[in-house]
Order: structure tokens, then sequence, then C-alpha cells
């Protein structure tokens, strides 16, 4: 049977680097102050060059070497994001050209910080239906360019980056997506959301975000769709080898993991220097654990995500 195995993973993240000391000269906070409450340090901060575009060309290019694959291996190209480079074309077309794919499709989608999650499942099903053999999922984000720099309350928490992996469509009963589980509950979409759009020159929107509801809703969530992407599989929490959270705050992730019983080295954690990425958090961190050794080949792995919508998810995984 087809199975979508992760045949490769890249990261990028932008040149400049901005520690809490130094956003702590431009508005009211302390180092002190984040760390307490997020577990954050620093975060990569985009330049006017790195787009989203550009960001996600350089992660999927990272991605495809370390797939030993090349351009005309990839039949389609699914990239999540808040924050497009424009209203259109989609930003998944412009890393399409900027990667000299000649063929195949590509589009955006939306979920906020759950859209890696979100591509992913449709990655995996493209690959099952047979739609496509070898597909980039990518998430890319520069929340630098819609916060509000005056609110100390959310401008801390967000950074930029992507990153990316290259699904490759393989006969196997053992590697690749076990199972994707996708949530959404609009009438939550008030607690955390853009005011504004692309569309609107005269209010491009500052992200709002009611931090209390959405901790409470995160932690209740997060954790049911870790237990239902394992019970879809006949599996336990003690079979995991990794847990690859959303990078959105270490509360978040401390609380999670201990719902679920998991060791902290078994939590892949990068928030403290990546901040929340959004879209971006999930693949970044599972590139940096790959490289780095961690995770390896044969390991069952977890993915999962919340954001604005609510929207959120999960993906079982064995590398």
């Amino acid at each position: 049977m087809h199975r979508s195995v992760i045949a490769g993973t890249g990261a990028y993240l932008p040149e400049r680097v901005v520690t809490n000391d130094e956003l702590a000269k431009r508005i009211e906070t302390s180092d002190a102050w984040i760390r307490e409450r997020t577990g954050i340090r620093q975060r990569h901060l985009a330049g006017p060059h790195e787009t989203a575009a550009m960001m996600g060309a350089a992660a999927s290019a990272a991605a495809l070497k370390d797939a030993a694959a090349t351009t005309r291996d990839v039949d389609a190209i699914l990239l999540a994001t808040s924050t497009p480079d424009q209203a259109f074309p989609a930003t998944a077309v412009r890393v399409q050209a900027e990667l000299g794919v000649l063929h195949g499709f590509a589009f955006d989608i939306s979920a906020a910080c759950a859209g890696f999650v979100y591509a992913l499942s449709v990655g995996d099903s493209l690959i099952r239906t047979g739609q496509a053999r070898g597909v980039l999922v990518i998430g890319s984000e520069v929340y630098s360019r819609i916060l509000n720099w005056r609110d100390r309350t959310t401008c801390v928490l967000f950074g930029d980056g992507a990153g990316a992996v290259f699904l490759r469509a393989e006969e196997s009963r053992e590697r690749g997506i076990l199972s994707t589980h996708l949530h959404a509950n609009g009438g939550l979409g008030d607690i955390l959301y853009v005011d504004g759009s692309v569309g609107q020159p005269d209010r491009p929107g500052h992200l709002v975000m009611n931090g209390k509801e959405v901790f409470r809703h995160a932690v209740t969530r997060l954790a049911e769709a870790v237990d239902e992407a394992l019970a879809a599989n006949g599996l336990s929490r003690t079979d995991l080898d990794w847990l690859v959270p959303h990078q959105a705050n270490m509360r978040i992730i401390d609380s999670v993991g201990r719902r679920l019983g998991l060791p902290p080295d078994r939590v892949i954690v990068t928030v403290d220097r990546h901040a929340n990425t959004s879209a971006a958090s999930v693949p970044l961190a599972l590139a940096e654990a790959r490289q780095d050794g961690r995770i390896r080949k044969g390991d069952l792995v977890l993915l999962e995500a919340l954001g604005g919508g609510l929207t959120w998810g999960s993906t079982l995984v064995r590398m």
C-alpha cells in the first residue's frame, strides 16, 4: 500500500536574532518577565528580503536535498501560512517558481498555527489517492509584520521562519504517516485573530489574542488530539518515541507533556530560541530533531498544533 513517507526535512530562520533584552529596550518588558511566562529567550525576525516565499523556498530546497530528491520529483507544493506575501497569487506558486518546478500544482492553506498539520493531511491524501507521488509541505510565516509592537502581551511571543518536509509515496506497511486528525471550532474564532487583512490597505491588521482562553483550550484540545491519533492506530502513550508539539509557549508544552505522562526528554522544544513561528513551528522543530540525530528512522512521532479558528489537529508518523 502507498504510504506518505517523510523523506526529507528542511528549515530556514531569518538572519536577525532578537533577544528579550533587546525587546526590553523598545517596550515595557524584561527578560525575566518573558522567560517566566513563556520560556522564550530569543526569536528570529525577518529582514526586508526575507519573505514567506523566500523562506519557504529555502526550507524546501533543504528538504529536497535531505531526501536526495530533485524538483522533478515534486508533483505538488502545499504552503501553510497566515502571512502570505500577497492576497494572490498563492505564496506556494511563488515558491514553485523560485525552486524552478515546472509541473504539478501549488496552493496555500490557511489554518493559523495548525496550518502545517492541516497541510500534511492534504498532502497525505494526495499521495494515498494517487494524485501525487512527491509533495512539498511547507510552513512559512512572517508574524513580525502583523504584530502590534506596542502590545507586550503578544509581540514578545512570536518569531519568523519556515520549515518544510518532502513527502514521498512508498510501498510500506511500516513507515510513513499512519493517520491525521483535524478539528475546528469557529465559535472560538474571537479569542485569537487578526483585526484586518491583506485586502484592506488602510487596515492591514494586528494579531489579537485572549491568552488565558487560548491556554485553557490548547492544553485540553492538544492532549485529546494526541490520544485520538494513538487510539485510531491501536497504540498507547508508552508507544510514542517523540512528541513534536506546536511551539507556542513553554507552559502549554509542559502542561500537555505532563497530561500525557511523557518525560520532558521525549518532547522536542525549540520555543526558547524560535518563539512561536505559527505554521512553521512544527516543521522547524521536526527538522532540528532529525538533523541533530534525536529523531531516527523507525521512531514513532506525534505532531500536534492548535491555532486561531480555533483549528487544531495531530499527525502520527513512523519515521
